[in-house]
């Protein structure tokens, strides 16, 4: 694989209405993206990290910088022969899997454009439509969040997940199960409660939940491995799985039933595969979550949630949801039956709008790759 440059652009876009989780409201993003130019071809990938270190300790300029002054170095000065090279070409680097997740990403896009092959054939994906649920931010009523899944649940997705947090929880799933008796319901804490909380986390199970994520802290097993046996509602683990080790280890200690397979948060394609199956090896369903991303990150989720355990409906929605305009064509689009289909075209099967990008882009820098050099570590 023959790479000749490699660009960082971030762009700044506006959501179309704010998304609140426990941890605060988002108006706006600021997305770093990563284009690689390698044998001719252009592949894309996305930095899913926040503005701020809530959701994890990356964020958008923390991620610039890793990229500008470690991971295209090392990158730059290895001999790539195919994107699952990367992980081991980056093992020197502590952490920063949204960073390294981006470059990957790009690779393994320019790969399926080699073979000529969609990118969810290449990663071995066997789905030719994904089911698809959605995320419904912190509402300021019961009412409001009721009317919000109304309008989700009519325009066909399967699944409701609703963010909760303290004072926020029982009556708000209360409303929404009594006006949606047999709706797959799950609710997400980002973290928001603690294990001395089991009592009021016992009240959950009467909602009849699909799953309640990560309610614990966000770097935690061992009490999510306490609470799981005092409850009758699946645990899933969001935040706490950074690899297949994880997945691994918080299986066989029970700390959760269900995991959630986010490509930033596991540093990739490479380790999503691996994360997917130690998952699905020990018959835990795993599901593809999702980051406020725009069309490139969204059609890297498409391809990846194809795999074989992706079994319950991700967080994967339209395009529409979030953005007046994507910077992908066609946009991602939802049928009445609450699925995506899988793009057959080579590569991420969506095309790019790079004219749509250039007057979003607020940073660029372009880095040739025979002028990089490798930083002392």
């Amino acid at each position: 694989m023959n790479i000749e440059s490699i660009v960082l652009r971030q762009i700044q876009v506006k959501l179309k209405a704010p998304f609140e989780t426990s941890f605060g409201k988002t108006w706006e993003r600021r997305v770093v993206l990563v284009e690689v130019i390698a044998d001719g071809l252009s592949g894309w990938g996305e930095v899913t990290a926040g503005e701020g270190p809530f959701y994890n300790s990356e964020t958008t300029d923390t991620s610039w910088l890793i990229l500008e002054k470690f991971i295209v170095p090392l990158v730059s000065a290895s001999k790539i022969k195919s994107p699952a090279d990367i992980p081991d070409v980056l093992r020197v680097l502590r952490g920063h899997g949204m960073a390294k997740a981006a470059l990957e990403n790009a690779l393994w896009d320019i790969e399926a454009q080699r073979q000529k092959i969609p990118l969810a054939k290449l990663l071995g994906g066997t789905r030719t439509e994904i089911n698809c649920g959605v995320s419904i931010g912190i509402q300021d009523s019961p009412e409001r969040l009721v009317a919000a899944a109304d309008r989700e649940i009519a325009a066909g997705y399967q699944r409701i997940k609703i963010k909760i947090k303290p004072q926020k929880d029982l009556e708000y799933m209360a409303a929404v199960r009594k006006r949606f008796p047999e709706i797959l319901l799950s609710v997400d804490a980002n973290s928001a409660y603690r294990l001395q909380e089991v009592e009021h986390l016992k009240k959950f199970d009467e909602y009849k939940l699909l799953m309640m994520e990560q309610p614990l802290s966000w770097d935690d097993m061992y009490d999510h491995s306490l609470l799981q046996p005092q409850i009758k509602t699946a645990i899933c683990l969001d935040e706490s799985i950074h690899n297949s080790e994880h997945a691994r280890a918080a299986i066989e200690m029970g700390a959760c039933r269900i995991v959630n397979i986010k490509l930033g948060r596991v540093g990739g394609h490479s380790e999503a595969r691996r994360v997917e199956q130690v998952s699905r090896e020990r018959k835990v369903p795993v599901w593809c979550g999702g980051m406020l991303e725009t069309g490139v990150g969204r059609a890297h989720n498409i391809a990846m949630s194809s795999l074989a355990g992706f079994v319950l409906p991700g967080d994967v929605s339209a395009s529409q949801r979030y953005w007046e305009e994507d910077i992908i064509e066609p946009e991602v689009e939802v049928s009445r039956a609450g699925t995506i289909t899988i793009p057959t075209a080579p590569g991420l099967g969506y095309a790019v709008r790079t004219r749509r990008i250039e007057q979003l882009t607020v940073r660029k820098e372009i880095f040739p790759v025979s002028n990089a050099q490798v930083p002392v570590v």
